[in-house]
């Protein structure tokens, strides 16, 4: 870990300090990005001071002192009463304001793409033109999306609090999604030059680490956790030195991350066994049984059908049921398949998706409808936004002809 990934993850703990000290939630935030921005500035010139989490929370209060007092007298007293580093014991513990901030950051009165952006940078420590980076809009319009996010907290009179317990176990959910959406899009980003962007992948497995130090019993959260490890363990082989995906079945799985495995693994078995499966613990179980085939011909895909399965009956979604198109082409052939994807495409949620037109192409090449296939990966790469992916497609429409 470098020196500046250790100091975004002292963020939520700056941060808790703050609003618990003053209880406003927006101004606390902006302090603190205007603190971690003064460190970046000073530290390289002048070094790095001996307790940087101090420094931050004196810098941060400091300029929240600065910005909601004018009175010079008050503004004195604050600040002098800034500079007391607080005793032993006196905050809140930093996992519980890790805690307090997702469920802050995912409250329902936000959109799912406020609650991603408002995440990553009061939790994840992400400066707003970071954030604008990883989901490719410009700054000005990703900083007036958390500036909304704030002001929609402040208007719904949320305190910098757990919700009760109905709610935060309501509200839970909401929390593992924005986490694994966050991770998503930077394993397969949605579009751009890159297919993976490894600073969202590490952010929300580290996310989906504290959820569970916290939360260490519910078997979705370490299902979750369990999921993002076994898929990130194989990101090493996913990439050409070209920067061009390279799909499952042809990677290369000496170059899989075996300690992330097998720390997956146990997670989710772990989880299977405690209590209700839920649909993060079966993804995770599902991942695990790919990535414990020693090659792609031995996957025991008749499992990972039965997984999708009952899957499906959990959590339907489009999304699972085009996987388990691929599982059930696999076991019992590439028209059962094809058959599943013909009533998906009634969906408008998949209908034009390129996901629903590059599988069929798969399946239709797996029938050995080669001209089908062709045009089917023409046609995905033409809907794609993500140039890699658009450049796979064509290769595996190219190698048709």
């Amino acid at each position: 870990m470098t020196g500046w990934q250790a100091v975004r993850r002292l963020v939520p703990e700056v941060l808790g300090v703050l609003v618990r000290r003053y209880g406003r939630f927006d101004a606390c935030e902006d302090a603190v990005q205007e603190a971690l921005l003064a460190a970046a500035a000073q530290w390289p010139a002048e070094g790095w001071p001996e307790n940087p989490r101090a420094w931050l929370v004196t810098v941060a209060s400091r300029r929240l002192a600065d910005q909601v007092r004018s009175d010079a007298a008050r503004r004195r007293r604050e600040e002098a009463d800034a500079l007391r580093t607080p005793p032993a014991g006196g905050e809140a513990e930093a996992g519980d304001d890790t805690l307090t901030l997702l469920f802050l950051c995912c409250h329902p009165a936000l959109t799912p793409s406020s609650q991603i952006a408002l995440t990553l940078r009061a939790v994840g420590g992400l400066s707003t033109a970071e954030i604008a980076r990883a989901f490719l809009v410009p700054e000005a319009t990703m900083a007036q999306r958390i500036s909304r996010a704030k002001h929609r907290i402040k208007a719904a009179g949320a305190g910098f609090e757990l919700p009760p317990p109905a709610e935060q176990a309501a509200r839970l959910g909401a929390v593992l999604h924005v986490v694994y959406l966050v991770f998503n899009e930077g394993y397969t980003a949605t579009s751009g030059t890159r297919l993976v962007r490894a600073e969202l992948t590490a952010e929300a497995i580290r996310l989906a680490r504290e959820l569970h130090r916290l939360v260490p019993g519910d078997g979705e959260v370490a299902g979750l956790l369990a999921l993002l490890l076994l898929t990130d363990a194989r990101r090493p082989a996913r990439t050409a030195p070209d920067g061009s995906l390279v799909p499952l079945g042809e990677q290369d799985r000496t170059r899989w991350d075996a300690e992330a495995i097998a720390e997956g693994v146990a997670l989710v078995t772990g989880a299977l066994a405690s209590g209700p499966v839920g649909p993060y613990q079966l993804q995770a179980a599902i991942a695990a049984v790919h990535d414990e085939a020693p090659t792609a011909e031995v996957t025991d895909w008749p499992q990972i059908l039965a997984l999708y399965t009952v899957l499906e009956r959990v959590a339907p979604n489009p999304a699972v049921t085009l996987n388990r198109a691929v599982a059930v082409a696999e076991v019992h052939g590439p028209a059962a398949g094809l058959a599943l994807l013909d009533a998906l495409s009634a969906d408008e949620r998949s209908s034009f998706s390129h996901h629903l037109v590059s599988v069929r192409a798969h399946l239709q090449e797996m029938a050995g409808d080669h001209a089908a296939a062709r045009a089917g990966y023409q046609e995905a790469a033409r809907r794609t936004t993500s140039e890699p992916e658009r450049r796979h497609l064509l290769a595996r429409a190219a190698r048709l002809r």
